[in-house]
């Protein structure tokens, strides 16, 4: 077991912080808002955990977990703060209006980080700070915001909050009229996802040792939204699902190449075309699965089939 781990331990952190990320773009979606600003506010943490570790924190092996745990709670606040600036005027919009504007959003942020002396440009931040010797060792810290992230979410869906996200998702004209205000509920959506995804980039920031503009595009908001169509998007299970499921598809799918028994043909298709086959499953589950693998009818199955 713990050879799997130590071989696998940076995929394993991967996809725990994939499913985290994917909650950060459900919670705007439980209030009906398409977007897909998650990335720019995962990119706007990570630089704030680069750029302290590198310029203000002392670096060295001896970088101290609460540095790190202050650089994600800093990550998070900026990242919550700027979606309060930002979403007020961007939320007035719906549907694709909306999803157009933060993938407008998402390609400000990386034009401006490309340029900027602080971000390093292109280049970007190079010989971040590690706190863990290992790469496994961050799912000390992946494990437990994944598993409060879910358990926040869990309760925010059963309270009066919650409530009012699904209201205001299934009918906004309605909600309105039953005194919800939409505008207040989505802004609150909005910065609760942001500050989340803030919070996973200054993690992933000493992850991946290394922050540049590639961390966060328009393919990642794709990436991150088919998380949640895939895994789910009536139930905070479903991102989690999708986002464990999906990160781990690609890297499965080159474990099924390297088995000996495999035609020599089949293994050279596995091997290199793992992604052409990754998107082919994801277009074949939309089809099959229009609402998801886990939905609440599920899971209330599931349930009382415990009981």
């Amino acid at each position: 077991m713990t050879a799997f781990i130590n071989t696998y331990g940076f995929l394993i952190t991967s996809m725990v912080l994939a499913a985290t990320l994917a909650l950060s773009l459900y919670l705007p979606l439980m209030a009906g808002q398409l977007s897909l600003a998650s990335p720019g506010f995962y990119a706007l943490g990570g630089y704030i955990a680069a750029v302290m570790s590198t310029k203000y924190f002392a670096p060295g092996p001896g970088f101290a977990l609460w540095q790190l745990l202050a650089e994600m709670l800093l990550g998070g606040l900026a990242s919550g703060a700027l979606a309060l600036l930002v979403g007020v005027p961007a939320l007035r919009l719906r549907g694709i209006y909306l999803a157009l504007a933060t993938i407008a959003f998402v390609e400000i942020l990386r034009v401006l980080s490309l340029n900027l002396e602080i971000t390093g440009g292109a280049v970007g931040i190079f010989g971040i700070p590690q706190p863990f010797t290992t790469q496994v060792g961050y799912l000390w810290v992946a494990g437990p915001l994944l598993l409060l992230s879910m358990l926040f979410v869990y309760r925010l869906e059963r309270n009066r909050v919650g409530r009012a996200f699904v209201a205001i998702r299934e009918d906004e004209l309605a909600a309105d009229a039953m005194g919800i205000s939409p505008t207040r509920y989505k802004v609150l959506a909005f910065t609760l996802g942001a500050a989340l995804a803030g919070v996973v980039g200054a993690l992933s920031a000493h992850f991946l040792n290394t922050w540049n503009a590639r961390q966060g595009t328009f393919d990642a908001s794709i990436s991150y939204l088919a998380f949640v169509l895939i895994g789910g998007s009536r139930t905070f299970v479903g991102p989690v699902v999708g986002g464990l499921a999906l990160t781990a598809l690609p890297e499965l799918l080159r474990a099924l190449a390297g088995i000996g028994a495999l035609p020599p043909w089949l293994a050279q298709f596995l091997r290199d075309g793992r992604l052409i086959i990754y998107g082919a499953l994801i277009a074949v589950g939309t089809v099959f699965f229009p609402r998801g693998l886990i939905t609440p009818e599920l899971l209330e199955r599931w349930g009382g089939g415990r009981q």
